[in-house]
């Protein structure tokens, strides 16, 4: 029997005391009947949150290939220690399902200008300027997309005189989330945008007061500066990425839009033995006709997969991010054009209609990105129309992000059975989105309780690279509507159960996927993915939730991720 006492694992002092009580306990639990199966590992002394439909607290639980086989005292667990299994003393240390995500497309900002550090617009054109300086004739410089200008003292964007002043005569392309691009002065010539290129159905080409171009550009007018290509998705990219979600102690994402070759590799990554995350996938083709070409008649199925990999279903956007959001009241201050500007309707509403009826035809489920009311109507219409055609309750329709509501949508949203997935922009982008829509709408971004209240199903992720990806971070903002840089925003929408927003990182996110009979809760049968935490989450006050950290993340029962505390 291997057994990890002490400080850390197999460095600790083995205490003889502890060993021979665990070892008295280990024949036959407390009923008198022992197991039929020993465990191949079993982790008592702790408190393990397991999220059961009872929300219980237990001691202990036992794994075996894989899977959770039993959960209760540490006395009744031990009845599963046998010669070779594994003893592993928690020491009072808390235990939770594995963490998920239910959107999050990738890990940090990918490759490009590092500008998740910088905290002022010195600091980034410092960056820009020190990459400017290593640039190849020609080279257009790229940042990475994990970075808002809301952490900047400032709070504001780079013009493109500033970034011309950075990088002067290179090319620059800031990119930031998944909606918008910031160009420099080369870099607006060498695609040859001006004051007077038309501006794209579904995009935006921002002026200033003087009527220059800003240098950004918005969801569909971004296609105007095409980046470079980016390095290709290979298995040790993948690895990597895997890498740093378990050090967050996540198991489990969503991955809310990719395309048939990166489902490929995903694919291999599972079939080579080194998955470390459950992945569940979105395709996310140009139009209709894609859909029908590249992903049916691909011979993909909906639903088709397994633990590792699985195929959720389709994504669409019919608005835009946080410049965009397609609203029924206008934006505020500079940002609403006079009261002309009202975000962005990236799909017709003849069309969206068209599209969904089909998917659903075709026997498939849609998730829509919709940030604005606007946007989330256009959802319910085009919804409410393929359900005529064919019912849609059954199938988990998501709509993803819902910001801003109105309470005559709930009913609707309701009535088609409809799932949402939900995350903590606000937390990094408060400010900003206070300057847009006014402290009104933007108290009340993403709100929780309220959703709850009305018994949605709701997943929560972080949206990651557009934020963060800390998990942790989520869960506090959830739990608090705490923001970075702009304190508390919308308290009455702050969730104080722990319990509730547990639920939504873990049990929610394998509703949201169907697998809640297979993962989510520490429970017996289902597979054991958990993870030990840092510091006690059910009961540390509220503003050490950010700071929590995952100890070590176990998938399957295997130790993907040790910290070196740990």
């Amino acid at each position: 029997m291997d057994t990890m006492l002490g400080g850390t694992w197999g460095r600790g002092v083995v205490v003889a005391a502890a060993v021979g009580l665990l070892a008295a306990c280990a024949a036959r639990g407390p009923d008198g009947a022992a197991p039929s199966e020993t465990a191949d590992a079993v982790y008592v002394n702790g408190k393990v949150a397991t999220v059961d439909a009872g929300s219980s607290v237990v001691q202990a639980f036992a794994v075996r290939e894989g899977r959770f086989v039993a959960v209760g005292t540490t006395e009744r667990i031990m009845a599963y220690a046998g010669p070779a299994t594994q003893v592993v003393d928690l020491r009072g240390r808390t235990v939770v399902p594995g963490l998920a995500d239910s959107h999050l497309h990738a890990v940090g900002g990918g490759p490009g200008i590092d500008l998740s550090a910088t905290r002022s617009i010195a600091d980034l054109a410092a960056k820009v300027a020190e990459a400017a300086k290593g640039a190849k004739p020609g080279q257009v410089l790229v940042s990475n997309s994990d970075w808002h200008e809301a952490q900047l003292k400032e709070q504001r964007l780079p013009t493109a005189d500033e970034l011309e002043a950075a990088a002067p005569g290179v090319p620059v392309i800031l990119v930031r989330g998944g909606h918008s691009y910031f160009l420099n002065n080369t870099a607006l010539a060498k695609y040859g945008i001006t004051p007077a290129t038309p501006v794209p159905p579904g995009g935006a080409i921002p002026r200033n007061a003087a009527g220059r171009l800003t240098g950004e550009l918005t969801d569909t007018a971004k296609r105007l500066a095409p980046l470079p290509p980016p390095p290709p998705m290979t298995l040790a990219v993948l690895e990597a990425q895997q890498k740093k979600l378990n050090e967050y102690g996540l198991t489990s994402i969503r991955i809310p839009g990719t395309n048939v070759a990166a489902y490929r590799r995903f694919q291999q990554l599972r079939d080579s033995g080194k998955a470390t995350v459950r992945y569940s996938i979105l395709f996310r083709p140009k139009d209709l006709a894609d859909f029908r070409s590249s992903i049916v008649g691909g011979g993909i199925r909906q639903g088709e997969g397994d633990e590792w990999v699985k195929v959720w279903g389709i994504k669409i956007s019919v608005d835009g991010g946080f410049e965009g959001g397609y609203m029924t009241r206008p934006y505020e201050g500079e940002m609403g054009k006079g009261g002309t500007y009202y975000g962005l309707q990236t799909i017709p509403q003849a069309t969206f209609n068209e599209y969904v009826a089909g998917i659903n035809q075709a026997g498939w489920r849609v998730a829509v990105h919709a940030v604005g009311d606007a946007a989330v109507d256009e959802v319910l219409q085009g919804y409410e129309r393929a359900h005529a055609q064919r019912d849609i309750r059954a199938q988990g329709w998501t709509i993803e992000h819902a910001f801003i509501t109105r309470p005559d949508q709930y009913p609707r949203i309701r009535a088609m059975n409809l799932r949402m997935s939900v995350q903590d922009h606000l937390y990094l982008a408060a400010p900003v989105l206070k300057r847009y829509w006014g402290m009104d709408r933007a108290s009340q971004v993403t709100p929780l309780k309220t959703y709850m209240e009305q018994g949605f199903m709701l997943a929560g992720g972080t949206d990651s690279p557009v934020i963060p990806v800390n998990p942790f971070w989520a869960m506090y903002h959830f739990l608090t509507r705490d923001t970075i840089s702009d304190g508390v925003y919308g308290a009455d929408q702050a969730v104080p159960s722990r319990d509730a927003v547990l639920r939504l990182m873990t049990i929610n996110n394998a509703r949201l996927t169907d697998e809640q009979d297979i993962k989510g809760s520490i429970e017996p049968g289902k597979l054991a993915d958990f993870v030990v935490l840092s510091a006690d989450y059910l009961s540390i006050p509220a503003a050490e939730v950010q700071r929590l950290k995952a100890l070590a993340t176990y998938v399957g029962g295997r130790q993907v991720y040790r910290a070196e505390s740990f």
